[in-house]
């Protein structure tokens, strides 16, 4: 695969350290508009990982292969290095691409999550997904009450709906490719693949309500970055950018002076 994955650029004429974004599972580059938007002073750059968003759908879409779509979007932008942040998934692929290519991470920041192995959770998100017929469907709201009876949260299905948009011979469709994501599911949830300890810097965040870095965690988090620091969002679940936005930019501000 040799096709660039989509990428949005804000402040593209900024000095400094380009610092780029990368979204979670499910998610698209616009989900973390409000953190470039605080980074005014730098370019920063938003990207869709293969089957989100805009960019393409592929059969497969390993760690690797998405570290390695990131690693050629850096070359064809001319970036030597960035400062990397990642969300969820977006985190596990930060950390892939510092053990693939580390010489492309300045600095790293992993979002709520590990590079541990994660039992299976979102089968009733994917299972509320598919029962949403795309075909016949007429409205969000119509699609949100056939997802309510899979998915109790209203800001999840919300957030969910995002990849809901119109089809171009009418109806709806997914944007995000659902076959392809429920396929590569086992990929998605594992551990990165583990090659070096990361030498740069490394700042974990995670929410103090959150059950996706724990303290069991911290052996795998000191192998692949020795030089971490951790900062915990009390009252914050796993979308601590969303819940806390001042509090989660200001600590990424503070690591990334």
């Amino acid at each position: 695969m040799t096709e660039l994955i989509y990428c949005r650029d804000e402040n593209p004429e900024a000095t400094g350290m380009p610092l780029l974004l990368i979204h979670g599972l499910f998610g698209a580059s616009e989900n973390l508009m409000g953190i470039a938007r605080a980074f005014k002073d730098r370019p920063v750059s938003l990207v869709d990982l293969r089957n989100h968003g805009r960019s393409f759908h592929a059969e497969t879409m390993s760690q690797r292969e998405m570290a390695e779509d990131i690693n050629r979007l850096m070359a064809t932008k001319g970036w030597d290095k960035a400062d990397i942040l990642g969300h969820s998934l977006g985190g596990k692929v930060a950390l892939q691409l510092s053990q693939l290519f580390p010489e492309r991470v300045n600095r790293l920041v992993v979002a709520d999550i590990a590079p541990v192995d994660y039992k299976p959770h979102h089968q009733l998100i994917l299972e509320g997904l598919d029962a949403v017929d795309t075909d016949t469907v007429k409205s969000r709201s119509e699609a949100d009450k056939v997802m309510s009876e899979y998915i109790e949260e209203p800001g999840v299905r919300s957030f969910l709906l995002m990849n809901l948009v119109r089809a171009e011979a009418g109806g709806y469709r997914w944007r995000c490719n659902l076959e392809g994501l429920k396929a590569n599911y086992n990929d998605i949830r594992t551990a990165p693949e583990f090659q070096q300890a990361f030498s740069g810097q490394a700042l974990y965040i995670r929410g103090g309500v959150s059950d996706y870095v724990l303290p069991e965690h911290q052996t795998q988090i000191d192998q692949f970055t020795p030089d971490a620091t951790m900062v915990t969002l009390e009252g914050c679940g796993h979308w601590l950018h969303a819940e806390k936005p001042a509090a989660f930019n200001q600590a990424v501000a503070e690591f990334l002076v």
